[in-house]
């Protein structure tokens, strides 16, 4: 039997948890939670590759929830982030397009985390971390 401190899972739990501290703590100051901004960074992302991703393109993007993802995009809608506007081939389907407020915080709030990222991973060797945690989430078809 593994100690917890030789147990790969609790570890990971405990460094998950820390960074999740650190990149809330970074995302405060800008008035997003890290769902918001993972949400919003990747409807950016999708917008600025020219895309006009649905909730569900980016919940599968973000590797979120549906459900949840449609709430967090209400919100971020009502901060005046993003806009959710109907498909006009599926008039059941929102299209997501980042406002010009949205567009001028999430270059920022990816800023952010990435130094929380340079700084929380900086100990580690950043080949072999993200090897590593590709093969991870791999197993999922992340």
């Amino acid at each position: 039997m593994l100690t917890p401190g030789e147990s790969p899972g609790f570890l990971l739990w405990h460094a998950t948890l820390r960074w999740q501290r650190e990149v809330t703590a970074a995302l405060a100051p800008l008035g997003l939670t890290h769902v918001q901004f993972v949400l919003l960074a990747c409807t950016w992302w999708l917008n600025s590759e020219g895309g006009h991703p649905n909730q569900q393109a980016v919940a599968r993007q973000a590797g979120t929830d549906v459900k949840m993802t449609s709430q967090v995009l209400r919100t971020l809608e009502a901060k005046g982030l993003l806009a959710r506007e109907t498909d006009p081939s599926d008039t059941r389907a929102k299209r997501l397009r980042v406002t010009e407020e949205g567009a001028a915080l999430a270059p920022r709030a990816i800023a952010a985390v990435e130094a929380v990222d340079a700084a929380f991973f900086a100990s580690a060797p950043r080949a072999e971390t993200v090897g590593v945690l590709r093969a991870l989430v791999g197993r999922e078809g992340g």
